[in-house]
């Protein structure tokens, strides 16, 4: 059935499985969103952030599991420094242990053909670090990062309710009281590389020995919307190939913004491969450069998918992000 625009109802990366559900069913699997901006209180760092596993379902608005992050799971940040779209450069996340007795994170910096793939490889830089579960943020640091693994409020904002209601918005912010499971690493300048970068985010599940990659994005919701009947091959993909899915991207635009099919094709060209170029010189300002925790992702999409006819929801950013590291606000439940 062709798509829509009223029968969308946009969020973030949140909600990436099947009918607006889980990938795999699981909750911790799901990544929401992924920011990069530089360190508000040093400059010579700057902040990378991948947020996975929403605290609430969309189809039933009942809580998830309060399991942070999922033990037989690698969270990844990529970076690719030489504009190929293949990462030279991988933060992995691995959490293990039990909310009853502790969860630990050990996080790794992989570069090269290691980094291009997914696995438990890499230059330990923190070991057995405490994953926050409370209002209290838990913080370690090592060799000139910084890193935080659990619940914080969720940045991201948007008017959801007036998203499934025809897009007619009325400025409520259905993520206000919402959290999210954050991985926050404040890293020195030195380690991203010396020229723009591109990031994107990924999370892999261990299935029978090998990883499988089962989420994956940098620009904030087109791989919920844009895919079509393709978003299981696209969210297992890595942005090199992004080029099979122009015309899968194209077809959703016609038919949810009116474009001509050769404006349609031009404007996912323009959404692939799916990452997020950042220049660690320049502040953050999404779509153009990284994006900051105040940046208003979702009316920067949703001019793009309605084509103009719809550039704003009316709900702007939240008020609990703050300087200090890991720089998103408390959980609302604990």
């Amino acid at each position: 059935m062709p798509l829509k625009v009223e029968e969308l109802s946009v969020m973030s990366h949140h909600y990436s499985g099947p009918n607006f559900g889980f990938p795999s069913g699981d909750a911790r699997l799901d990544l929401t969103d992924i920011y990069a901006f530089r360190s508000p209180l040093r400059g010579d760092a700057s902040v990378l952030v991948l947020n996975a596993h929403p605290s609430t379902s969309l189809t039933t608005l009942e809580p998830t599991t309060t399991d942070p992050f999922a033990p037989d799971a690698v969270y990844e940040l990529k970076i690719d420094t030489d504009g190929d779209a293949v990462a030279d450069i991988a933060y992995r996340v691995l959490v293990s242990g039990t909310q009853e007795f502790g969860t630990k994170a050990t996080v790794r910096r992989a570069e090269g053909i290691s980094a291009a793939g997914t696995s438990n490889e890499g230059e330990i830089l923190f070991r057995n670090a405490p994953i926050s579960t409370g209002h209290k943020a838990w913080i370690a640091e090592s060799q000139g990062y910084r890193f935080f693994a659990g619940w914080r409020s969720d940045p991201f904002f948007f008017d959801t309710l007036g998203a499934v209601n025809g897009l007619k918005f009325t400025g409520h912010d259905f993520f206000i009281d919402k959290d999210v499971c954050s991985i926050v690493l404040e890293i020195p300048n030195s380690r991203l590389g010396t020229r723009p970068l591109s990031l994107w985010g990924c999370v892999s599940q261990k299935v029978d020995e090998s990883w499988v990659q089962i989420e994956r994005g940098a620009r904030p919701q087109q791989a919920v919307f844009l895919p079509g009947d393709q978003q299981e091959a696209y969210l297992a993909a890595g942005p090199a190939n992004d080029s099979q899915f122009i015309s899968a991207l194209a077809h959703s635009l016609e038919h949810a913004g009116g474009y001509s099919a050769v404006e349609a094709e031009k404007v996912a060209r323009s959404l692939l491969p799916d990452v997020m170029l950042y220049d660690p010189a320049r502040p953050a300002v999404f779509p153009t450069n990284g994006r900051s925790l105040t940046d208003d992702a979702a009316d920067v999409f949703l001019s793009i998918l309605t084509n103009g006819k719809i550039i704003r929801d009316g709900v702007g950013p939240h008020e609990d992000i703050t300087l200090e590291f890991p720089h998103l606000g408390p959980p609302h439940r604990t």
